[in-house]
Parts: structure tokens; sequence; C-alpha cells
């Protein structure tokens, strides 16, 4: 018979437990409590109903993306405790925008967008494009927010009517910026990244290997921020009748006029005809009640905000053009949505491809590339999907870059954006050697394999040239399979395609010029085509195909589904943001976990082009 435990051990024991209980105790209560404020937030407000003469209320907060973030519980919760939305879905505001251009009750839209944060320059064309049908259609579109820089005063632009904080700001200052180089940082400390590329432009490399760009990379990245600047000012010049190369001129002579103004960023804005007005968030709502039916109950003018209105919109039924969206960097295997996994998006080709409802299909691309094997995944996919008699198509968003590009070429049509970032057609393996760095800390590595090949990938010995041979073989073979997979694609011949290629990066309307895609169109246009070759009509339905929630998902689905209609302020408390590092400290830990992350599987190549849309437009 065991002993019994001494009386300490018994004391400590109990402690334990009862920490234990609590701790359950407490988080079930947590959950029961947010279960029961949500249900009660629920039954209060009731699903929207729509009177006449509504404003259409969009706050755009957070990024504006294909498809949101992580997995389905997470934004399943966000959006049913949270005040606002975290992101906000390019779908969600396309279809809110063009049912309130032909819905009798909306009676005029109004834009806030203070919240709206990451954008490329293509999603802010598809949205001011269906601005503009709102507004062809007789109702009054009117933008205001107190910071309106480059991306947010794009979409402002295209309304009837902007109207700026009386201690706001416009900001316009061109596109491109600065990224940190990494050789003598890395070398200091012993280190040192073997670059293995094929590809004269194939830059993302650069800020490992080198201190600065090369020449080749300045060359190609004038040439694309040359035509994305031509294209944004074009558009913001003709919206705001403004004539042409003022927006120039104002940049170049800001020094002088702002001191005219007095300093006074809101009456510079004015005199200078970016906006129409200036009001406080008061006075704005003192017009749209004037405009519009007064709410006495809220104290505000009638209205109804972007997720309230898709809530009253009839479900369309029948047939459809199935979407599956690759947005996000290409990894292998099964990735969350904000990524882009090549077993995971595969599937959700295949599920398109067996369900009969679905005619054709369009790929949303939106990606800077990544994994190699990832995009031939998807691309072997869709070929398999193409051979099926389904019609395939692409249409390339804000970034499709390198394996964004490769995933186009089992396509039937690819339709691209003109401000979208495309080709990058190169291939590039990285390796780290911190032998030195091992020096420099006195430690030392020994051991045993029984080949060469063993151990010649260990970051903590110098690098083997058998391995350099090796893995610069592979690079060279992925490429020449690269080349000639968008030669047969495309129609061209390989030479043709190999001198546009080398890594260089183009606009859609660039990539259009020298036949790496078929034709220049919207979102909107890409799957009309899709719905022209699946022989529907006009009115068709757009299916996503997504991951369907399983376990936990499936739970709080059920849960907060419903709920995420209404809105619970207490998210704040509960799910803190998480601060945010300085733009140049976050941009050098983002490079390095790309580093860390592409030097696991060194003999993986990748296809990545390391550029983001976004980042071009700057940041308030």
């Amino acid at each position: 018979m065991a002993p019994r435990p001494g009386l300490i051990r018994r004391f400590f024991r109990f402690i334990w437990s009862a920490i234990g209980f609590f701790r359950t105790l407490a988080l079930n209560l947590l959950f029961l409590a947010v279960v029961a404020a949500v249900a009660f937030a629920w039954l209060r407000e009731g699903r929207p109903t729509l009177e006449p003469n509504t404003a259409l209320v969009l706050d755009l907060a957070g990024p504006i993306v294909e498809q949101r973030t992580g997995a389905p519980a997470r934004f399943t919760v966000l959006q049913a405790l949270a005040d606002r939305e975290r992101e906000t879905q390019l779908r969600d505001v396309l279809a809110a925008l063009d049912a309130a251009a032909t819905d009798p009750k909306i009676g005029r839209v109004l834009i806030l967008l203070d919240d709206m944060e990451g954008a490329g320059l293509a999603t802010l064309r598809e949205i001011a494009a269906a601005i503009g049908r709102v507004r062809a259609s007789g109702k009054q579109v009117i933008a205001w927010g107190s910071a309106l820089d480059q991306r947010r005063y794009y979409l402002a632009a295209h309304a009837d009517q902007v109207l700026l904080h009386p201690f706001g700001r416009v900001v316009l200052q061109g596109f491109g910026g600065y990224r940190n180089y990494y050789r003598d940082a890395l070398e200091s400390v012993g280190v040192t990244v073997n670059v293995f590329k094929v590809g004269r432009y194939k830059s993302a490399v650069e800020p490992f290997s080198q201190n600065e760009p090369s020449e080749n990379a300045r060359r190609d990245e004038a040439a694309l921020l040359g035509d994305l600047w031509s294209q944004y000012l074009s558009a913001v010049e003709t919206a705001r009748s403004l004539p042409a190369g003022s927006i120039t001129r104002l940049i170049d002579e800001l020094p002088q006029r702002f001191a005219a103004a007095g300093g006074d960023a809101a009456k510079l804005a004015l005199e200078e005809k970016l906006v129409d007005g200036l009001k406080t968030r008061d006075e704005l709502r003192a017009m749209f009640i004037e405009k519009g039916v007064p709410d006495p109950k809220h104290k505000t003018f009638r209205q109804i905000g972007l997720s309230q209105y898709l809530g009253t919109l009839p479900e369309k039924e029948g047939d459809a053009v199935g979407v599956v969206v690759a947005s996000g960097e290409m990894l292998d295997g099964d990735q969350p949505q904000g990524l882009v996994g090549g077993r995971s998006t595969a599937e959700l080709i295949r599920r398109a491809r067996e369900d009969d409802s679905i005619k054709a299909v369009v790929l949303r691309v939106r990606s800077p590339g990544g994994s190699v094997f990832a995009a031939e995944q998807i691309r072997h996919e869709l070929e398999v999907t193409r051979k099926a008699g389904k019609p395939v198509l692409v249409s390339f968003g804000d970034v499709a870059a390198s394996g964004g590009y490769w995933v186009s070429m089992s396509a039937d049509e690819v339709i691209a954006d003109p401000a979208a970032i495309t080709g990058s057609i190169g291939v590039f393996a990285l390796l780290p050697s911190a032998d030195r760095a091992w020096e420099k800390l006195s430690l030392h590595t020994h051991g045993t394999t029984t080949t060469w090949l063993a151990g010649a990938l260990d970051p903590r010995r110098p690098l083997d040239p058998r391995a350099r041979d090796l893995l610069q073989t592979g690079v060279a073979h992925i490429y020449k399979e690269f080349v000639g997979r968008t030669a047969t694609a495309r129609n061209l011949a390989t030479e043709q395609v190999d001198e546009l290629a080398q890594g260089r990066v183009w606009t859609g309307r660039q990539a259009h010029s020298h036949k790496l895609v078929d034709r220049l169109g919207s979102y909107r246009e890409a799957l009309q085509a899709a719905a022209r070759r699946g022989g529907l009509g006009e009115d068709f339905r757009v299916a996503y195909i997504e991951r369907e929630p399983r376990g936990i998902d499936r739970l709080l689905g059920v849960l907060f589904g419903e709920a995420s209609l209404s809105s619970l302020p207490m998210l704040d408390r509960l799910l803190p943001e998480a601060a945010v590092l300085p733009g140049a400290v976050q941009s050098m830990a983002s490079d390095m976990r790309w580093l860390s992350s592409a030097a696991r599987n060194p003999l993986a190549a990748q296809s990545h082009c390391l550029c983001s849309a976004e980042s071009l437009l700057g940041t308030d």
C-alpha cells in the first residue's frame, strides 16, 4: 500500500486544484456572459428594416481585403462583438454600392474615410467605379474625412462632394518610399545570405545580399511607379475637374502655397479645389438631417450601415459563377484565409469543379507569390477544371506577381486591372550561412554524417560549393519551366518571354501591352465574362467557394452568426488592439521573419516579388 502524501504536498495539491477549478469557472462564466450579451443585443435590435429615403453610410474601417483574414471563428466573433469592423471586404462594398444604385429606398450615400487603412490602387479603382455607377443612377454620393491620405482621397475625389474637417488635411505626396538593406548589418554579426536566382530584375533578394538596389532594380521600380502615379493623377484630376498637372504643381510649390494659406491645411485643400467644403462631424450630421429624414430616437438622420444593408439584400438562387480567392502569400499545405495554401486553395478549386451549379470559375488573385510548389498545385487544379469543360478566368487585383502570375497560366482568359502589379517572372532561393557568427561567439560545431549532403545546408557551417551548384541548378530549372509555361500559355516565343521575364515587375497596363494578360478590366468585368462563358444570364449569382467551418468554427458560427448584425463596444475591453511598431522597425521585423521562413527550406524554390501594392500609396 502506497504511503499517504504528506501534509505539505496535499496542501499544494489542493491549492493547484482550486486554481484550476476557478480558472475554468472564470473562462466558462466569461464565455456565457459574451453569449448572453450578444443574444440580448440581437433580440433587442432584431434584423434591420429599410425605410424610404434612407442614407447608406459606408464607414470603411481597417484594410480593404479580398477575403477576411484568419480562421472563420476569429472573424465571426470579432464581427459579433465589435463596435466596428476590423477589415472591410471589397466584395461587400461593391455589392452594397451596386444595390444602392437601383434601390428606391436608398436616397444617398455617405462614405466615411477616417478609419480606412490599407488598399492598393486596383482596389480603389474598383470602388471608385462602383461610386460612379451610384452617381450615374442620379443619387448623390458624399465623402467626408479629417485625414485624407492618398488612398482615402482617391475614393473621396470620385464622390459628388468632398467634405473635410476644418482642422483636417489632404496629403498627396507621390508613390514610392525606402526600404532596408541588410548586407553590412548581417556581415557585421557574421551572417552571409547566399542568394540563388535567375532574372536580372529579380530584386526581391537584394535587401539581404546588397546595401542598395541594383541599377536594373532602380529602372524597373521607376517605370512601375511612374505608370501607377500617372494613372492616379489622371483619375483624380479628371474626377475633380482639375487641370492636368495641377497636383504635380501643387506638390512642387507646396511650401509656398502652404505658407500663403497661413499653415492651414484645410484652407489650402479648399483653395486648391481638392475639397468642396469644410464641416465638422456634427455639421455633417445636420446637413444629412436636412437632406434626408430625421431619426429623433438616435438624434441623427435615417441611415443604414454596410453590414446591416447587406442583410436586407435578397439572396439569389440557381446556377452561379464560382469564385475562389487567392489572397496573400503562397505557402505549401493548408493555410487559413489571408494566406494562399497550395493544398487548401487547390481543394477549393476542386469543389467548384465538382459542383454542378457552378458553370464557370474565377480565380481572384491578390498575391505577391511565394512557394513555387504551392503555385503549381493551384495552376494544375485550374488546368484540370478547364479540361473538365468549365471555363476558367483569372482576375488580377492589386498584385498578382511571381507565383501570383504562375497560377494564371491555365486560364481561358486573364483579366488584369490597369493598376495591378504583375509579372516578376523569376525564381530564387536563399540560405544564410552563420559560421562566422558561431566563431564570434566562440561556438564550435562538429558531427558525423554518412554523405556530404547530410550537413551541407546546415547554416552553422560554410556553404559547400557542391550545395551551391545544386541550388543554382534547381532554381535555373524552375525558371526555365516558368518561362516555357508562360510562352505556351500566352502563345509567345520563349525568347520573347525570357526578355519580358528576368524577374521584372509590370503594371497591368504594361503587361497587357506585352501580351502577358488577355485584356484590361475590373473584377466586375471578369465576373461578367465568366458568366457569358458559362452560359448564364445577366442577373447571375456569384458563389464564393471558401473553407467550410468545422469544430469550434461551426459552433461559433451558430452562436454568433445572426448576432453579428448588432454591435457591442465591449470588444475594445475584451480584445485590446495590439501595439503597432514604428514603420521602419516593423519593416525590419517583417523582413527578418521572411528571411527566416525562406531559409528553413532552401531547396524549395521561391517565386515572390516581395512587393506590396498598399505600401505604394503611403500612410497617413
